[in-house]
């Protein structure tokens, strides 16, 4: 269970900062499209300071000290909750009821959705807040729905969060990073006891379960900026000086060179959804799928400037060299697995086959009664002389949505999910990962963690929010039917079990021994999946077809092992 404790950075200050430029005059904050004048008028420095602080930072980045102002306006009336009906005979309606229920107000417009909202927890730890991955099933059910301001607003209210500084033990995560969550707080004004401002409260982990900062937090708001502007046609966002300084800070912060020598991004436990330890620090493929996604959508969005090319640059080079080494590394099905299990090991030439040195002992006896010979995936984790075997959805759905999987291959993903669909979906859709860790292994790896126990949790849970996903991955290989089968399945128990967080047991027969009800990313998730189902164009907004400079660079029915490139890249 992730906790909120009372803000350090607060009691530092001796209360919560004071944002003079956020104030309109109900409660005292100003919209972010009236900066402009703010800045004008002197009174205030916050967009300044942010320009000029990601100036220095990125280096290559040209930006003018002038006013952060967009076209368009934040105003309007709150978004009115509908009350929720008690006998209702559509699911789907219920749901829309529940979402529009969950939706927390910021000065007076829609900013997010809190992550659950079940009326008898009187203990709602940190499901009252508005959390970054949680929010983006939740923004575009909004979006295909075209309701665009809630959208537009937690895009750029999230962005303002980005510039403020955290610290764990007298230390700052680096520039770029985006909070895992954010909360309005009402608080009252010095020297006035009978007024009030709201606040957003944000959290970048310096409170979270095992204090760990979120990686995919600034990659989500990527793909969700790029969706907003593909499904709304309002362009002038992703336009915005601060927004493109956004993006280019977040693209900063995960191609900064380090001490790895992989192209994947190395991330610790607990930085994902998995929010907690369960073996997949290093390079879990969840990353990878949304760092992949992230940096094509980012690329689609940046502005042409010439401070802008050597960012370019390093991503297109990260791009080549990231999906060959996903592709080709970390692919497994019955061939690949043949050849793991003759491999040599103690290699030391540059020609190698085992390059990572990987012993053949390590192919689990699980696996090789499971994998079906039709059919493969993309193991969760690569790192020196260790294969994370382990079947990841979101990771492997993502891979495909991403386009980081080559085609065939995302067919064979589809076909492993369709030939071990009593295994991953059972009564429930879908398990976050297969097989879950048990005995001394769930012990060691996961520190016998009472949340994570057997088949339970992160653990080998199914969690309802991955229906939407499913339902983008098989919409863009054209197999919808897949989709539809796993909506028919939630829709048997979903909302008679109060929207669970997760279920628990092999085939998630159980609600979670500890799952939050009314969790809004389930409820989300399911309507995102019926919304794509009735409008399947609509998915596009969300999926990264197949880049052409890639499949320029290698060619996919190569030879294993030996690279086809057209041209040098630097990686």
């Amino acid at each position: 269970m992730r906790k909120r404790g009372t803000n350090s950075f607060y009691r530092t200050l001796g209360g919560p900062p004071k944002f003079p430029e956020l104030r309109p005059v109900e409660c005292q904050c100003q919209r972010i499209d009236d900066l402009a004048g703010v800045i004008k008028a002197g009174n205030g420095t916050w967009a300044n300071d942010m320009v000029n602080k990601a100036s220095q930072v990125l280096g290559d980045v040209a930006v003018p000290g002038q006013a952060l102002g967009g076209n368009a306006s934040l105003s309007g009336n709150p978004e009115k909750v509908l009350p929720r009906r008690r006998n209702l005979s559509s699911v789907e309606d219920e749901a829309w009821d529940l979402l529009r229920e969950s939706v927390v107000n910021y000065c007076g417009s829609p900013v997010g959705t809190i992550a659950a909202n079940d009326p008898n927890d009187s203990n709602p730890a940190n499901y009252d807040q508005v959390f970054i991955r949680d929010f983006i099933p939740s923004g575009i059910a909004f979006l295909l729905k075209g309701e665009y301001e809630i959208v537009r607003n937690f895009i750029l209210h999230t962005l303002q969060l980005q510039s403020w500084e955290k610290t764990m033990d007298c230390h700052s995560p680096g520039q770029g990073l985006m909070p895992a969550s954010f909360k309005v707080r009402t608080i009252p004004l010095d020297g006035d006891e009978n007024a009030t401002e709201e606040v957003l409260d944000p959290d970048f982990g310096e409170a979270a379960i095992g204090r760990v900062a979120p990686v995919d937090s600034g990659l989500w708001w990527i793909i969700l900026l790029r969706a907003y502007g593909k499904c709304s046609g309002d362009l002038s966002v992703q336009e915005r000086i601060d927004v493109q300084t956004g993006i280019k800070m977040i693209l900063k912060l995960c191609l900064a060179d380090g001490f790895d020598m992989f192209p994947t991004l190395l991330v610790t436990d607990g930085s994902c959804m998995i929010d907690r330890r369960m073996g997949i620090h290093g390079h879990p493929l969840e990353i990878q799928a949304l760092f992949y996604s992230a940096l094509l959508s980012a690329r689609e969005m940046l502005t042409p400037e010439d401070g802008s090319a050597d960012l370019i640059r390093a991503l297109n080079n990260r791009l080549v060299a990231l999906s060959f080494h996903i592709r080709e590394y970390y692919w497994v099905d019955m061939q690949k697995l043949n050849e793991i299990y003759r491999y040599k090991t103690e290699e030391y030439s540059y020609d190698a086959v085992n390059k990572f040195n990987i012993y053949p002992d390590q192919v689990s006896p699980w696996l090789v009664e499971w994998i079906p010979p039709k059919g493969g995936y993309f193991i969760g984790n690569l790192q020196p002389a260790h294969m994370d075997f382990r079947f990841f959805s979101l990771g492997n759905l993502w891979s495909i949505v991403s386009s980081l999987a080559t085609t065939q291959q995302s067919h064979a993903i589809l076909d492993l999910i369709e030939s071990k669909w009593s295994d991953l979906v059972a009564e429930m859709p879908l398990k976050i990962c297969y097989p879950a860790l048990e005995n001394l292994e769930w012990k060691i790896i996961t520190g016998s963690d009472p949340k994570n126990t057997p088949w339970s949790y992160h653990n080998g849970g199914s969690w309802p929010t991955l229906l939407w996903q499913l339902t983008v991955a098989s919409l863009k290989m054209n197999r919808p039917e897949i989709a539809a089968k796993a909506v028919e399945i939630a829709e048997r128990r979903i909302a008679t079990d109060k929207w669970p967080e997760y279920y628990d047991t092999k085939r998630a027969r159980f609600i979670g021994k500890q799952s939050r009800l009314y969790q809004t990313w389930s409820i989300a998730g399911y309507l995102v999946a019926k919304q794509l189902l009735d409008k399947p164009d609509a998915a596009r907004i969300l999926w990264n077809d197949e880049d052409t400079e890639i499949l320029n660079a290698f060619s996919t029915n190569r030879k294993r092992g030996k690279k086809v490139l057209k041209k040098t890249y630097i990686v």
